[in-house]
């Protein structure tokens, strides 16, 4: 691995530094999917397994208590959680990798000059290759099959990009609070916890208490969750405020993880 960091990081002249910035996401991002999957029968088509196995289980104990929200109808339900489960998974495990991607790559920082972001980020587009390969297709056949519009099958990719960005700016935050706080993954798994009872996964929106709205409004996975089953289970066109809304908060979030990645990323070397 270091050897083929240290060919990528001779690049020949005139090569632009956005070109060996791609190089090496390139290379973290291939060892990252070979490793994880080397010697496995199904591959990245695994990471399907566990919002299959939740959707069954949600639907088998929530289906019928909650099929009169989805037009009464166990399928749009199920079509329902699925969704839920795939926005929360990949930004779960995306984050959560990201989390330890610079500690754990602090010896090879030490040898190598390199751009420290590359670790976060090739976690995160690592798991944006299994959504493309696993996630993407069942929920382009849906969309297809609901709205019978290319429209909104184009329109999929816009919540799909606003979570990559969003766990791309969650990324940079929790990699970079662990250098200084080793406890962090603990605290973690508490945050995503909370971001999934939540997020309307298991449950519809319209059951959540209005006193209780307010907190919930404040998870930025709702616009997400919420653009991606209006576009692919009502069969309406797209709804604008929710692309937009959805979009907006990953921006938000890439910046802020960005800044704070930058403002203190200096300090890193002293600590790994």
């Amino acid at each position: 691995m270091t050897l083929t960091l240290k060919a990528t990081t001779k690049a020949k002249f005139g090569c632009s530094s956005i070109q060996r910035y791609y190089e090496l996401i390139h290379v973290l991002v291939e060892r990252n999917i070979k490793g994880r999957y080397r010697g496995s029968f199904l591959g990245v088509y695994w990471s399907m397994l566990n919002p299959l196995i939740m959707t069954g289980i949600y639907t088998s104990i929530f289906g019928t208590i909650f099929a009169s929200y989805y037009d009464n109808s166990i399928v749009n339900y199920v079509l329902a959680a699925f969704t839920g489960l795939v926005v929360i998974n990949f930004f779960s495990a995306s984050t959560t990798q990201a989390l330890s991607s610079v500690v754990s790559n602090g010896g090879l920082l030490n040898k190598l000059k390199l751009p420290i972001s590359i670790f976060p980020v090739s976690m995160v587009i690592a798991n944006v290759f299994q959504l493309l390969i696993g996630a993407l297709p069942i929920l382009a056949v849906v969309t297809l099959w609901n709205s019978k519009s290319l429209i909104n099958l184009g329109a999929l990719l816009f919540p799909l990009i606003a979570l990559t960005l969003l766990s791309t700016g969650i990324g940079f935050i929790v990699c970079t609070l662990y250098v200084f706080f080793r406890d962090l993954p603990y605290f973690y798994e508490i945050i995503c916890f909370v971001l999934w009872m939540t997020s309307p996964i298991f449950y519809p929106a319209e059951i959540v208490p209005e006193t209780v709205k307010p907190f919930i409004s404040l998870n930025p996975l709702l616009p997400i969750i919420e653009s991606i089953r209006q576009i692919a289970l009502s069969g309406d066109l797209p709804n604008i405020h929710y692309m937009g809304q959805a979009l907006i908060s990953g921006l938000i979030f890439l910046f802020l993880g960005w800044s704070v990645f930058r403002w203190l990323q200096d300090q890193f070397m002293d600590l790994l």
